[in-house]
C-alpha cells in the first residue's frame, strides 16, 4: 500500500487536474453557445443560396464542369482542430478524410489535400499525404469569413484551371453537445438538386427562366464563388460548433473521472491512516505488555 503522503500528493495532482478540466469544459460551454447561434443565423443563407445557384447554374452544365484537359485529380479540403483535448473529434473526422481519399483513388484520381488546423497537418506529415496547402494557428475562431474566402479561392482557382475535376470538403456537422458527424461536402462540380423523397421520377415545375445582364458569362464566376464560399464557411460553423461542443464533453467526462478517483484515493488514504493508526496502538499494547511482565 502506498504511503499516506504519496497519496495526499496524488489527491492534490488530480484535484488540481479536475479544476483545470472544469474550467476548460465552462469556456468550451461559453465558445460552443456563441457557435451555435452563429451556425443558426448563417444556416438560411447558406440554403438560399445554394438553391439559387442550383437554379441559376442548373442549365449552365458547360460552364460548371471540369476542363477537357483537366489534371486527373480532387481536392480534400480537410478541417481539424489547432487543439486537442475533444476526445475522438480529430480521430473520427481524420478516419473520414481516409475514406474519401480512398474512394478518390478507387476512381483513378489523384488525392490532393488542404490541411486546415494543426491536427490534421501533423498527422498527414506523419503519414507523408501530399499536401496542396495547410492553415494553421485558427483560434480563437475558426469560422471566419477571411479564411473561407482564402479556402473558396485556392478550390475555385484549382477548378478552374484545370488542376483538378473535383473538389470537396471533409468536416464535423454537428448535431449535439454529445454527436458530431464526420461529413464529406462536394463543393465543385456543382450537383443538382435533388428533389424531395418520394418525388424523384417527378418533373420540375416552375424551374426558373432567368433574363440576366449582362449575361451568363459574367454571373456563372460570380455565383460559383459565392456558393463556394457560403458552404465553406457553412462547414467551418459546423466544424467550430462541432469541435467546442466535443471539447465540452471530453472536459466534463475528465471532470467526472477526476471526481471518482479522489473518491477511491480518499478512501485508500482512510485505509493506510487507520492502518498506521492500528500499528502503532498494537506496538503501544505490546510495549505494555512487555514492562508489566
Amino acid at each position: 500500500m502506498a504511503s499516506l503522503k504519496a497519496i495526499r500528493r496524488r489527491i492534490a495532482s488530480v484535484r488540481s487536474t479536475q479544476q483545470i478540466t472544469r474550467a476548460m469544459k465552462l469556456v468550451a460551454a461559453a465558445r460552443l453557445r456563441r457557435a451555435q447561434d452563429a451556425l443558426v443565423a448563417a444556416r438560411p443563407y447558406h440554403d438560399a443560396l445554394a438553391r439559387v445557384a442550383a437554379s441559376v447554374l442548373s442549365g449552365e452544365t458547360e460552364a460548371t464542369a471540369p476542363r477537357e484537359e483537366a489534371r486527373r485529380a480532387a481536392l480534400l479540403v480537410v478541417v481539424a482542430s489547432d487543439r486537442g483535448l475533444c476526445g475522438g473529434y480529430n480521430a473520427n473526422l481524420l478516419r473520414r478524410a481516409e475514406e474519401e481519399a480512398a474512394r478518390v483513388r478507387g476512381d483513378h484520381l489523384e488525392v490532393r489535400l488542404f490541411a486546415v488546423g494543426r491536427k490534421a497537418l501533423d498527422y498527414f506529415r506523419r503519414t507523408r499525404a501530399p499536401l496542396a496547402g495547410d492553415r494553421i494557428n485558427n483560434t480563437p475562431r475558426l469560422a471566419t469569413y477571411t479564411l473561407a474566402r482564402d479556402l473558396a479561392r485556392q478550390v475555385v482557382n484549382d477548378f478552374r484551371w484545370g488542376e483538378v475535376v473535383e473538389a470537396g470538403m471533409v468536416y464535423s456537422s454537428f448535431r449535439s453537445a454529445l454527436s458530431q458527424r464526420p461529413t464529406y461536402e462536394r463543393l465543385l462540380p456543382l450537383s443538382p438538386p435533388k428533389p424531395p423523397p418520394g418525388r424523384e421520377e417527378e418533373p420540375r415545375v416552375g424551374a426558373a427562366q432567368y433574363l440576366i445582364e449582362p449575361g451568363f458569362g459574367e454571373l456563372v464566376p460570380l455565383v460559383t464563388q459565392s456558393y463556394v464560399e457560403a458552404a465553406i464557411l457553412h462547414g467551418l460553423l459546423e466544424a467550430e460548433a462541432s469541435e467546442h461542443g466535443a471539447r465540452m464533453t471530453a472536459m466534463d467526462s475528465a471532470t467526472s473521472n477526476a471526481a471518482e478517483m479522489i473518491g477511491r484515493l480518499t478512501l485508500e488514504m482512510n485505509r493506510a491512516r487507520q492502518a498506521t493508526i492500528t500499528r502503532e496502538l498494537m506496538d503501544i499494547v505490546g510495549g505494555a505488555e512487555a514492562l508489566n511482565a
